[in-house]
């Protein structure tokens, strides 16, 4: 299992991480052609807001996983932190797998309810607003985005019920050791 999950990190680091930010850095750059050409040349194309719009969500939901990953994401811990305070790690430890577990069957039900979604936008033409686009590319880039953070949630529950069982884990090369700081 461990040799899966580096396999999964250096999927997340060749493959997610750039294709995520070459869309960003390209929707920058499309939206700043568009600042441009409206206030130097008086014109745009209503299409480029759409473009810049969902081209940049796609870039944001391919990166779901990866900041799952490395716990970069917004997350109430004030639970874990304050059982940890408290000299119970254990009880800590159990309450952040139990949230990893219940993150799990979320996205396990959104990804299911995610088919029919793009089955439907692909059936019924779905467009954006400015009709240049087809939605069901981007419900489909949002639904392997889910995917994405399943699998990694799927990987921090197995690594979380080792070490509530004592076994060693192989921590991630981008971790660092409690108290050496962020």
């Amino acid at each position: 299992m461990e040799k899966a999950y580096a396999a999964w990190r250096a999927f997340q680091e060749r493959i997610l991480s750039p294709a995520a930010a070459l869309l960003l850095v390209g929707c920058t750059l499309l939206a700043l052609l568009e600042v441009g050409r409206r206030y130097i040349f008086g014109f745009s194309y209503e299409w480029q807001a759409d473009a810049v719009t969902y081209f940049t969500l796609s870039g944001v939901f391919l990166y779901f996983a990866i900041s799952q990953r490395h716990n970069s994401h917004l997350a109430v811990t004030l639970i874990p932190e304050l059982l940890v305070v408290l000299k119970r790690p254990r009880a800590a430890e159990v309450v952040t797998l139990v949230a990893q577990v219940l993150a799990f069957v979320f996205m396990a039900l959104v990804l299911w309810w995610g088919i029919p979604e793009i089955e439907d936008g692909f059936k019924y033409e779905a467009r954006t607003e400015s009709l240049a686009f087809p939605m069901w590319p981007f419900l489909l880039i949002l639904w392997i985005g889910f995917l994405c953070m399943a699998i990694t949630l799927v990987f921090q529950v197995y690594r979380g019920f080792r070490r509530l069982r004592g076994l060693p884990v192989v921590e991630d090369p981008e971790e660092k050791p409690e108290g050496t700081g962020h």
